[in-house]
């Protein structure tokens, strides 16, 4: 095999390996969420709501946990345990920070709870991750690359499963 084709694999690998405390804060926060809103149910100054009841306090508090914890076991076995928590604290906290960024964007473009808004769904809980976590470490731009486009296709490919098992009401 072509050793360019290796070196594209393995940075791939890398990539959904670097993101795992996104990931799982992010589904996390959708799996345990619910209860109070993290909008408090205020309304923004055009009178719709600042985020609305699909970002919760509960959901933001779990993920951002479980995002922590998996960033310390990686932190563990890189022998690294501070940047573990720390990176572990920045990819989940930012990764729903980057989700009710996403919900207030797509609240100002009256798109509704739910509603599709491409692109944005699948990619800002990736950008909010990337962000935070850039304060700890340093990203590459082609690690960066590689981890928008993986993204897409693996939250598409989540949501097609959680719909065919049927915990979600629509495809995407």
């Amino acid at each position: 095999m072509d050793s360019s084709i290796i070196s594209v694999l393995n940075l791939a690998v890398y990539a959904i390996y670097f993101m795992l405390p996104a990931y799982l804060s992010n589904v996390t926060a959708l799996t345990f969420g619910g209860g109070k809103p993290l909008d408090f149910n205020r309304n923004f100054r055009d009178g719709r709501r600042i985020i609305g009841d699909g970002v919760t306090i509960r959901g933001t508090l779990i993920g951002t946990l479980i995002g922590t914890c998996v960033g310390t076991i990686q932190g563990l076995i890189s022998g690294d345990i501070l940047q573990g928590i720390l990176l572990g604290l920045c990819l989940g906290g930012g990764a729903l920070l980057g989700d009710a960024c996403g919900s207030f964007i797509k609240r100002r473009l009256n798109i509704g709870r739910g509603r599709p808004a491409p692109i944005l769904d699948q990619l800002d809980f990736v950008v909010g991750a990337l962000v935070l976590a850039s304060l700890v470490v340093v990203i590459p731009l082609e690690l960066i690359i590689v981890i928008l486009v993986i993204s897409v296709f693996l939250h598409l490919g989540a949501n097609i499963f959680a719909y065919l098992l049927g915990m979600k009401d629509v495809w995407y």
